[in-house]
């Protein structure tokens, strides 16, 4: 399979749709954790210097040339920053998909359009990816709480959802609202969040989900995901992150970066588990293992776009046939 060809002026995420993706998360994990590093080690030698310098009363020109060429080796460094083929437009997702000549897909892109101009502001990160999949398990995946539990436990660091709070369908899909704990108190995500907070899951149409997260200070960060479905087995993935927290933009977009790579990567194989069975079946608007387990209401939103959607044609997912309904139960829980 080859990714869309067509040029735009924004850099592009390659394409992920070889035999082993993970290769691609990998390299950009490992490049941009070296670059990390280097900023780190001139940050060092900077420091180094000026307390040389100013601390140590050593100012001599020997020192000042010193301070001088570490201070231009640093800006070198900042300016190799590893491409990453993020794109600075929230914009860009549609790019190519506005001029649709399908009237329902044309309306839901300006759905989405319009939730993402309101964020325009705070926009910081937008990562583009065309995954080897069919498009309904990335809308599976994503409208799954349990997942956030299971697939996600490492780099959430084992948190947990408390309770879902309420559900409020919508014309066009809906919104659940669920608290998350911290249980570790070593949690990275406790220097931005509290331990305990109310988390927003919307669906805004049958292409793009919406996850806001309450930060310190009434801050947010709200990550949107459009998944347009390009093949039967194929699908474009875009995330945008907003947030309008008051850290150095440069230093929160690289942290923002490399965690989408990270889970993405964590995606990875329960994406492909998913890709194994028999699309049809997860067309349902519930299933009796659900209640069993107690995870139905941790689906309520993907039950609400199965009510919705199943019928649509031009979502019509292909794929192999969910070999029972155990197995079905198995990936519902991550």
């Amino acid at each position: 399979m080859q990714s869309d060809a067509r040029q735009t002026d924004v850099p592009r995420k390659p394409s992920l749709n070889n035999t082993a993706p993970e290769d691609s998360l990998y390299r950009v994990i490992l490049r941009n954790s070296i670059w990390l590093l280097g900023i780190l080690t001139w940050l060092f030698g900077v420091f180094d210097r000026v307390y040389a310098i100013v601390i140590g009363e050593m100012f001599t020109l020997a020192n000042i040339a010193q301070l001088l060429t570490v201070v231009v080796l640093f800006g070198g460094w900042l300016y190799l920053k590893p491409e990453d083929g993020t794109h600075n437009s929230d914009s860009v997702a549609f790019q190519d998909h506005t001029a649709s000549p399908d009237w329902q897909q044309s309306h839901y892109m300006g759905t989405a359009q319009a939730r993402m101009s309101e964020l325009h502001h705070y926009h910081l990160v937008g990562q583009e990816y065309v995954l080897p999949f069919p498009y309904l398990c990335q809308i599976y995946h994503l409208l799954n709480l349990k997942h956030l539990e299971t697939v996600h436990n490492f780099s959430l660091n084992n948190l947990r959802i408390l309770d879902v709070k309420h559900f409020q369908p919508t014309a066009i899909g809906g919104k659940l609202q669920f608290q998350t704990v911290l249980e570790s108190p070593l949690n990275i995500l406790r220097f931005w969040r509290q331990a305990i907070v109310e988390v927003e899951l919307t669906l805004h149409t049958p292409f793009t989900v919406e996850l806001q997260i309450p930060v310190r200070d009434r801050k947010f960060i709200n990550v949107i995901f459009n998944v347009l479905p390009l093949t039967q087995g194929e699908h474009k993935f875009f995330v945008d992150i907003y947030s309008n927290l008051p850290w150095p933009k440069p230093f929160l977009r690289f942290l923002l970066q490399f965690a989408t790579s990270l889970t993405l990567l964590e995606d990875l194989p329960y994406l492909r588990q998913l890709a194994a069975l028999k699309q049809h079946n997860l067309m349902r608007s519930s299933h009796p293992a659900d209640s069993i387990q107690g995870t139905h209401h941790m689906m309520q939103l993907f039950y609400r776009y199965v009510d919705l959607y199943s019928a649509l044609s031009c979502l019509e997912p292909a794929g192999k046939l969910l070999p029972d309904n155990s197995s079905q139960s198995a990936v519902a829980g991550g």
